[in-house]
């Protein structure tokens, strides 16, 4: 580190010190400048302070360390100089100070001892710790006998392992022949002595393999004690032993070991010392006997546990605290308690401290005249002594040194000269250890030396911490200043900071910060300097982060990662789950800016993170997923509260899947009735895992559950096991019963058969009973089985009967059944309806009443009526075609209803007829009626034959449906201009006989529109309409022509057509903008004649609008097959009775509004009815 100077040279040992703390100097590790200088030794690796060996290894004693010059090495042992030379077994490692001893044929014990590592050059020396060799041991048992243990039930025992002492100390364990480790618990555990204690024995206890273990770990060693056996006798065990040895004499009491308040087995006593030293671990323990077995709680009197640093082993008998500290020293109780009472123990914990580093002296670096200090500073329990030494002689017998000055725990170095340099050692130390640290002062005169290398480039993003290196060497220690680009004065100031390093801090870099910078680093000696250069960076920004999902299983999900970053840079992106890579799997597909994952799992649930790297910055956002799905099967079914008609279920519900259980549906099966057939039987809310079941008789009952989230149902869960109810007499009857005979003569009996599980019992039947109603009589009943209905013959017909099914099994027969009327069978209705009357009201409906049956004569159920009617052909013509019945139904008893549909000026047929379930009645006599006249359908087509100049032929089919008599066609016509407008409308009336018309005296090169309908008596019919023009005059033409071929003419018309264009683009561009086109308006002023009435009695144009025709005005001629549709009625049968969907009201009327719709004629063309374009217009100006 870098140090300032300090103002005071020779002052108090206080500044000096405050001094010292910011002068101290670094020595650089670049190898460069180490090679140069200078340096006292300095120890890099040493072994440890107590060095226990395997005798089957050669012994490695390591001492490394650096200096310049290179250092030399010696060692002592046991205090005196060891000759390495003198013993073959011994060698130094080149270049280092490592011992390396060869024990092969040689006995380790010939080198234990303590070593200690002296290191020399001609600047200082320093020395090891004491390295104490000790050679690791694992002794065998001692041979012993031991004699088996008999002991009473109930008493307490020690099973003793005093393994032999090795070193390091072995690990203890109990194990039996079979190499098992012996169970162990409250009840019998293992102390910290490594013997085994049983608070009580038990009869299970007896066995002949108790056998200690000793593992020696660095030996890899295990040893064995002899097996012990240990057999626990009950009291009359214990009297027959003993009296086949001491003639029937008892030996022990009547009764076994009674319970007993705990006592402990150890420690011994009310009270006792630990003694721990601090970073140790402390390890308190309390083992007591008693019956029932107690139970071991321990406190601190004195204040709180280390939550943190404490545990609890052996069942709770051992308190361990790791990392002891000062804090940690007090009064500790420990309490054995189990139903009979208590006992406690106190152990008083001392904690000592071998010595251990506040400050440790660090290598002090000052060039001449300088001052510092070295420090040593520790501390331990009790207080520990500090010695100094330099060059591993104490201080006291060294040169004196008027620059050095030694106070207590500190030496004061002032105006230091070259050859000053040497290595101090300050030894600290008490009764439990010691501490010894090198430190050299090195006295050096350097001129400054650049270490960072040179035009370095740095980046950072905007915003961030800006530090450019200046590394520098020198004693005295250089001063930096800053420059940037060709600036001459110093940087220095915000947003500028020059740290005692050299570096220079820019706080909050921007953009204007970018440039050469270049460090000056001056002393006594000389100056050295350095450029580099700084370019600020835009940061790396995710702009669109992935948002939360939870997605259906074997879904689809797409996280989006989006990133903004300096265009100087090409980040990558890198997508991690929980913080690990994606899984090598096809459904993971990472895109340049998305992560997109199919087939979702559950295993695919977790963190993703999106991470965009730069070789400057980066930014991540992560997000979760969530998969969800349909439950898991629930698992443990289990019935209790088992009654005769209830039962319990209980069971576990199954995960899930992230989709709250909406419900349980319990389910069953009858392994008596219906085997491998699930039933529903209840549902439960999701917050419950437990059904009350009501149950029913002789069933073999099987129950499983499934679970319902939102996604769907789980997989039913394993069925329980089975539970079968007693059998019982019905609960209940047969459902559904009817009666209906098939035939006139018979009454078919029918009913819904009980399920098994309805049954009750074995033996299950049906009691049928019935009598005609209202007819004193008894009861007629058969007992059926296995069926569903019976026939009850020789009825008469259509007679009412009281029906009644009644169920019975082996155990007994259901409560009443309830009573049901039927009837036996129909036969065909024997009267037809009279009095049959026909109403026309229009020419399309007529409305039909008739006089109803008697119900005597329906002979069944009355279904209704049927109209059957026909056409016989026109007024005047009768058809010779094959005459097709139209039906329409009425429900019920109505005696009226509509005829909807029918031609105008057509004769018509009818009858009615009544039906029941059997079927229909005889018909009633034909009734005739005629419709009258009404309006015809549109000429079937319209033609324009030979235009010519000025006259043309028009030819036109007359209507497919005339509806009545014709009396003659209606033909109107009007002029169309180039801009779309009508002329005056001309309308001629044509007689009835008429289908073809000349026109004449048109004009020449005009179209024309035309309106034709034919008319009867009722009015005029559907309209049809066509367009035509007429040719052009040849003189005209070929005048056009000389013109056209003029040049004025040719670039008057250029520059017409140039005007129109502009004309048409601004119009095109305002439309565009929400203007109305002018057409449009005209339209909407003028409607077409066919709309309004036709103006023929002027002679100005009106306004012509094709909308409703959607046809062509220029271009080409209009095609001469052309035809309009037929007009239909929206008259339909359906609308009307109850062969379709139509409705009536009480009386029969036709519900709505009837009245037939007008189709709007359409005429095709292939000629554009839009805006007039730029060629069209000059077409017309011509």
């Amino acid at each position: 580190m870098l140090r300032k100077r300090c103002l005071t040279p020779a002052g108090p040992p206080l500044i000096l010190l405050v001094c010292h703390v910011i002068t101290a100097l670094d020595v650089p590790l670049d190898p460069k400048i180490l090679e140069g200088l200078q340096q006292p030794p300095t120890l890099t690796h040493q072994s440890p302070k107590d060095y226990i060996v395997d005798p089957r290894e050669n012994i490695v004693i390591q001492c490394e360390a650096k200096g310049k010059p290179t250092p030399s090495f010696s060692w002592t042992r046991n205090g005196t100089h060891f000759d390495i030379e003198k013993d073959a077994r011994v060698t130094m490692k080149p270049n280092s100070g490592t011992l390396v001893i060869d024990i092969t044929g040689g006995k380790v014990e010939n080198y234990e001892g303590v070593y200690q590592c002296t290191v020399r050059n001609e600047h200082g020396t320093a020395v090891s710790n004491n390295i104490i060799i000790r050679q690791s041991r694992s002794p065998l048992w001692s041979k012993e006998r031991v004699d088996p243990i008999l002991i009473q039930e109930g008493n307490s025992l020690i099973l003793e392992c005093r393994p032999p002492a090795g070193l390091p100390p072995p690990i203890i364990f109990w194990m039996d022949n079979y190499f098992q480790r012996l169970t162990q618990s409250e009840r019998v555990s293992q102390g910290l002595n490594g013997d085994l204690y049983f608070s009580n024995v038990k009869t299970e206890d007896t066995r002949n393999d108790y056998i200690c273990y000793a593992r020696f770990n660095h030996t890899q060693t295990i040893q064995q004690k002899q097996p012990i056996s240990v057999k626990v006798l009950s009291m009359d065990a214990i009297n027959e032993t003993i009296a086949a040895f001491l003639n029937d004499t008892e030996f022990y009491s009547d009764s076994p070991a009674g319970e007993r308040r705990p006592t402990f087995m150890i420690p011994k006593g009310q009270t006792s010392n630990k003694l721990v030293l601090r970073g140790h671990v402390l390890k308190l323990e309390c083992i007591a006997e008693g019956l029932p077995t107690p139970e071991i709680q321990w406190r601190k009197e004195s204040g709180e546990l280390p939550s943190k640093r404490t545990f609890h082993e052996n069942f709770q008998k051992t308190l361990k605290i790791i990392d002891v500290t000062e804090a940690d020293a007090g009064l500790y109780r420990c309490v054995a308690k189990n139903s009979l009472g208590s006992i406690h123990h106190i152990i008083n914990v001392t904690i000592m401290a071998s010595p251990y580093w506040i400050t440790e002296p660090k290598n002090l670096v000052l060039a001449p005249k300088e001052t510092g200090v070295l420090i040593c500073r520790a501390n331990g329990i009790p207080d520990p002594s500090i010695t100094w030494l330099m060059n591993g002689i104490p201080i006291e017998n060294s040169p004196k040194d008027l620059s050095r000055k030694v106070d207590r725990d500190s030496i004061i170095f002032s105006d230091v000269q070259t050859g000053s340099s040497a290595v101090y050692q300050c030894n600290v130390s008490n009764e439990f250890g010691y501490l010894l640290a090198n430190a050299f002062l090195n006295v050096l005169a350097e001129p400054p030396r650049i270490l960072t290398p040179a035009n370095q480039m740095y980046q950072v993003i905007t915003n961030s911490r800006a530090l450019l290196d200046c590394a520098s060497f020198g004693s005295p220690i250089p001063k930096i200043n800053w420059f940037k680009d060709d600036q001459t004065s110093i940087l220095d100031g915000d947003p500028y900071v020059i740290h005692d390093n050299g570096t220079l801090e820019i706080h909050v870099a921007q953009k204007d910060n970018n440039g050469k910078y270049t460090c000056i680093a001056m002393n006594d000696l000389g100056k050295a300097e350095n450029r580099v250069q700084l370019e600020v960076k835009d940061p790396t920004r995710i702009i669109k982060q992935p948002e939360y999902r939870v997605v259906q299983f074997a879904g689809k999900v797409i996280f989006e990662c989006k990133v903004k970053h300096d265009p100087t840079f090409t980040p990558t992106i890198m997508w991690l789950k929980n913080n690990e890579e994606l899984p090598d799997n096809e459904r993971f597909i990472v895109g340049e800016d998305s992560l997109t994952i199919g087939e979702v799992t559950e295993i695919d649930e977790g963190t993703y993170t999106c991470i965009a790297n730069t070789s400057l910055d980066k930014d991540s956002a992560s997000v979760e997923l969530t998969v969800y799905d349909r439950p898991d099967p629930s698992t443990d079914l289990e019935l209790t509260d088992e009654r005769e008609r209830s039962i319990h279920l209980t069971w576990t519900p199954g995960f899930d899947h992230n989709s709250i259980i909406e419900k349980y549906i319990v389910e069953y099966e009858d392994g008596l009735h219906e085997p491998g057939v699930w039933h529903y039987l209840t549902e439960v809310p999701g917050t419950k895992s437990n059904a009350h079941l009501e149950l029913s008789p002789h069933v073999l009952y099987s129950f499983r559950v499934v679970s319902m989230n939102e996604v769907g149902r789980s997989q039913p869960s394993s069925p329980s096991r089975q539970y079968q109810t007693a059998p019982a007499a019905p609960d209940e009857n047969p459902s559904k019963v009817e009666g209906a005979g098939n035939e006139p003569d018979n009454l078919v009996i029918t009913w819904e058969t009980l399920t098994g599980i309805q049954s009750n019992g074995p033996g299950l039947q049906y009691k049928v009973h019935w009598k005609q109603k209202d007819v004193d009589d008894d009861w007629t009943s058969v007992t059926v089985a296995n069926v569903s209905k019976y026939i009850v013959s020789g009825t008469q017909t259509f007679v009412p009967y009281e029906i009644k099914v009644q169920a019975l099994n082996d155990l007994g027969i259901a409560p009443e059944p309830s009573t049901v009327v039927g009837y036996s069978g129909e036969d065909l209705p024997m009267a037809a309806p009279g009095n049959v009357r026909v109403r026309v009201e229009n020419s399309t409906l007529a409305e039909v009443h008739w006089e109803p049956v008697s119900l005597k004569s329906v002979r069944g159920h009355q279904k209704g009526y049927k109209i059957y009617y026909w056409k016989e052909g026109s007024v005047f013509k009768q058809s010779r075609r094959h005459v097709e019945k139209k039906i329409l139904t009425f429900s019920g008893d109505k005696t009226h209803g509509k005829l909807p549909g029918l031609d105008p000026f057509s004769l018509y047929k009818l009858n009615v007829r009544v039906f029941n379930g059997k079927g229909e009645g005889p018909p009633s006599p034909d009734e005739q009626f005629e419709t009258p006249e009404g309006v015809p359908s549109a000429p079937a087509f319209l033609k324009i034959l030979n235009p010519m100049l000025d006259f043309l032929t028009l030819e036109w089919g007359a209507p497919s449906h005339h509806n009545g008599l014709l009396t003659g066609y209606t033909l109107k016509y009007q002029p169309i201009n180039s801009t779309h407008e009508l002329g005056p409308l001309v309308k001629i009336i044509i007689p009835a006989n008429e289908t073809n018309w000349t026109l004449k005296n048109l004009n020449y090169s005009t179209r024309y529109k035309f309106y034709l309908h034919a008319q009867t008596s009722k009015g005029p019919g559907n309209i049809i309409t066509e367009e035509a023009v007429t040719i052009m005059d040849e003189a005209m033409a070929s005048r056009q022509v000389d013109i056209a071929t003029q040049g004025w003419f040719i670039g008057l018309m250029c520059a017409i057509a140039l005007l129109i264009l502009v004309l048409l683009i601004f119009c095109f561009v305002k439309r565009n903008k929400g203007g109305k086109y002018p057409v449009k308006e005209k339209e909407d002023a003028h409607p077409d004649p066919e709309i309004q009435p036709m103006k023929d009695d002027d002679g100005t144009f009106g306004e012509y609008s094709d909308t409703e025709d959607h046809k062509p005005l220029k271009g080409s001629r209009t095609p001469s097959n052309r035809t309009v549709k037929k007009e239909d009625s929206d008259d339909s049968l359906v609308d009307y009775g109850d062969g379709g969907d139509g409705q009536f009201n009480e009386d029969g009327s036709f519900i709505g509004q009837y009245s037939g719709k007008k189709e709007k004629e359409t005429a095709e063309g292939n000629e554009s009815s839009e805006a007039p374009s730029p060629v069209n217009a000059m077409n017309s100006f011509v």
